[in-house]
């Protein structure tokens, strides 16, 4: 009988003392949706009036949208608007953002004809990464006009999108 109580009593022990050995914690779960980030055209590349000789050259705009010249291609006295492209990010506050640009080249068609010109070696302001700040902010866009020498009177338009890619970083 003495081996019986002691058994039951090892079996009692062993019970309530792995019942007294268990804890547990717990931890809460949560999440924050962010403002999702947004991008919309705010002003369009115009290289304005451009006038060509016989030979190539090109029209350099700058993120400000100031305009040098290279090779035979001058500026008339009236230049027409001149603009860099501009777009208007929005999001989350203090968050950064990457900036991606067309790596390859844009046509411009002539609306009356088949003629082409392209601009390429884009840049923009802020260059590859913007902040936020206030939830808003401005990337200015510049770009190269190529104009082939004796290039063909007319208004030229894009026939490919001038297309910025934002997304958080």
């Amino acid at each position: 009988m003495k081996k019986i109580n002691s058994l039951i009593t090892i079996i009692i022990i062993a019970i309530t003392t792995g019942a007294m050995a268990q804890e547990s914690a717990t931890a809460s779960s949560s999440a924050t949706i962010v403002a999702p980030i947004g991008i919309a055209q705010a002003a369009d590349m115009n290289f304005g009036n451009v006038a060509v000789s016989s030979a190539d050259g090109t029209v350099v705009m700058t993120t400000g949208g100031s305009t040098s010249l290279t090779g035979g291609v001058t500026l008339p006295n009236n230049t027409g608007t001149v603009t860099a492209a501009a777009f208007d990010v929005t999001g989350e506050s203090n968050y950064t953002y990457s900036i991606t640009l067309p790596s390859d080249a844009i046509t411009l068609v002539e609306e009356e004809g088949s003629e082409e010109m392209t601009v390429d070696t884009f840049e923009s302001d802020p260059d590859t990464t913007g902040t936020l700040t206030t939830g808003a902010q401005t990337v200015n866009v510049g770009g190269i006009l190529n104009v082939t020498g004796g290039q063909t009177a007319g208004v030229y338009t894009n026939s490919t999108d001038l297309t910025v890619t934002v997304n958080y970083n």
